[in-house]
């Protein structure tokens, strides 16, 4: 019987030290002093490997490939502060459109909106200015969505423009992670009505209007986006880079070939790193094809997981949920998907580590995390399948060679304990709207959105009737402890809170996590004033960056 690897599994350090780059774990100090003593240059092109999207509306889905597109055109009330300066993992808020903010109440916040704010000077907005009126439209129209960013505001009661730079927020009852949910880059983006009455809905390239940074110029399908410096955004002097040109690139060895030769300044892999066994291979060449590249070690909090039909039969029954757990050998998959390196996930991502329990402190679930196959296949017969069964995974390879490895590895792990599992593979947009939504039929693979704080990986994905709900769990004492976090402002209660749930999660398995790896960010040693960090926030993290050369 294995024992459960530890969360930070290391063999020898196989990449960046021996390589000759610059590297560190982290960003230090001295080098955010260095950043902000230097004078920035404006102008230049910025060339990121990025996604051809599924569509263009934000407020739909958490769709990487959209909302990295929408980080560099589009503003929120509050941001996350970015740069060398910034700790990857953490997230101090800032003021973006809101100037300043309050909360008056437990249910009520006002915000202050920045004067003079313009949208994009293209049709139909023309370049108008933004008001309060655009905040209550964008948060109403989002509440009226059936898209998976709904979630994230349910608490939202009323929405006023009180006047026209002020906004205030009614909640229906006391949401702790009220100011978290508008400052995430994956929500809350401010949109103008005229997009909306004109096209119907944001799907369409010509939607994407923004007061953001930078400005769509043009989109190729399947080829790529450019975006050009918005002359009018509200923070003076800002951006420094004239240019972004996100390239579609689906073919690992063509990505690998073009930052071998200088094509990308971002590692081509979300969020601008490099896959540590791609990183193996090319970290010596790169010594001399790109001598001082930046590079930036830090833990993942991707999570790909199994979800299943908890609402039918087999899935139904815990003890199928648990065998399945028990079937994953997490140890051998670190060693295999990530060279080594990576941690082991219980019911929250391991590097969300103010508020993720170690495997160790699940209490009576830990056990489930050990690799025990024989212990499967007794809870299996014990479920009146002492033969196994047979299943489908639906399944996306989102464009990455190291999710396509990791499947195989999982289903391999499946068929070890008579789980005879055969993939059902869609396309992006296909699995985005069906197996991403809880549509399939029995099994599905896939890594759940980033998201920055707790709750989101929590409330939206397990409370009853939520869209992002995949496994259909309906769990009432469950139910009850996802809206007590909620409501609990003090931060060691919440925290409570939290840990019980996490150690609910652990026994019912209604989602079996499997390990995630450490990122290696890699960027161009021309690129400055830049910090790498979690989540899909490019234009926030480039907004006050440039490139010296």
């Amino acid at each position: 019987m294995d024992t459960v690897p530890t969360r930070l599994s290391r063999r020898v350090l196989l990449a960046a030290g021996a390589s000759g780059l610059v590297t560190a774990v982290l960003p230090s100090r001295a080098a955010a002093q260095t950043s902000a003593t230097q004078t920035p240059k404006r102008g230049g092109t910025l060339n990121v490997r990025a996604w051809d999207p599924p569509h263009f509306d934000h407020i739909l889905a958490h769709a990487y490939r959209t909302h990295v597109v929408v980080s560099f055109t589009h503003s929120r009330l509050l941001r996350h502060r970015a740069g060398p300066g910034v700790r990857p993992g953490t997230f101090p808020i800032e003021g973006d459109l809101a100037q300043s903010w309050q909360q008056v109440n437990d249910t009520t916040y006002e915000f202050k909106l920045r004067r003079g704010v313009r949208f994009h000077g293209k049709p139909p907005v023309n370049g108008r200015e933004l008001t309060a009126e655009d905040v209550r439209y964008t948060f109403e129209y989002i509440l009226a969505d059936k898209g998976s960013n709904v979630s994230m505001f349910r608490s939202i009661a009323k929405v006023e423009a009180t006047d026209r730079y002020t906004v205030r927020f009614t909640l229906k009852e006391p949401f702790a992670w009220f100011l978290d949910m508008i400052a995430s880059p994956m929500a809350g983006a401010i949109i103008a009505r005229e997009c909306v009455e004109k096209f119907g809905d944001l799907k369409k390239a010509e939607a994407l209007i923004g007061t953001g940074p930078w400005m769509l110029d043009s989109y190729r399908p399947n080829v790529g986006l450019t975006l050009v410096r918005n002359p009018h955004y509200f923070m003076a002097g800002l951006p420094y880079i004239d240019r972004v040109e996100l390239l579609v690139d689906e073919d690992n060895a063509s990505r690998t070939a073009a930052f071998l030769g200088g094509k990308y300044d971002l590692g081509w892999e979300f969020p601008g790193t490099i896959n540590r066994s791609d990183w193996v291979q090319i970290a010596e060449p790169l010594k001399k094809r790109r001598p001082g590249l930046q590079v930036a070690e830090f833990p993942s909090n991707v999570v790909n997981d199994i979800f299943l039909r908890s609402d039918k039969a087999p899935y139904s029954d815990v003890r199928v949920r648990q065998a399945i757990c028990l079937a994953m050998d997490r140890k051998a998959q670190i060693d295999s998907i990530f060279e080594g390196v990576g941690a082991v996930n219980g019911p929250l991502p391991a590097a969300l580590d103010d508020w993720a329990l170690p495997i160790a402190q699940l209490g009576e679930g830990a056990k489930y995390y050990r690799h025990d196959p024989a212990e499967a296949k007794r809870l299996l017969a014990a479920a009146g399948h002492p033969n196994g069964f047979q299943a489908s995974v639906c399944f996306a390879t989102y464009g990455s060679t190291q999710l396509v490895d990791h499947m195989q590895l999982v289903l391999k792990q499946l068929k070890d304990v008579w789980i005879d599992a055969r993939l059902d593979q869609k396309e992006y947009g296909a699995y985005q709207a069906s197996c991403r939504l809880g549509k399939f039929d029995s099994l599905g693979f896939g890594p759940l959105t980033p998201f920055l704080e707790p709750d989101s990986f929590l409330f939206g994905q397990y409370y009853t009737g939520e869209p992002r709900n995949r496994s259909h769990v309906n769990d009432p004492a469950l139910d009850d402890l996802l809206v007590r976090q909620r409501r609990t402002a003090d931060l060691k209660q919440r925290r409570d809170v939290i840990h019980q749930i996490q150690r609910h999660l652990a026994r019912q398995q209604y989602y079996i996590h499997v390990p995630s790896g450490t990122y290696v960010a890699v960027w161009d040693p021309a690129l400055r004033g830049y910090g790498p960090n979690l989540g899909y926030d490019y234009g926030g993290r480039m907004v006050a960056a440039w490139l010296e050369r």
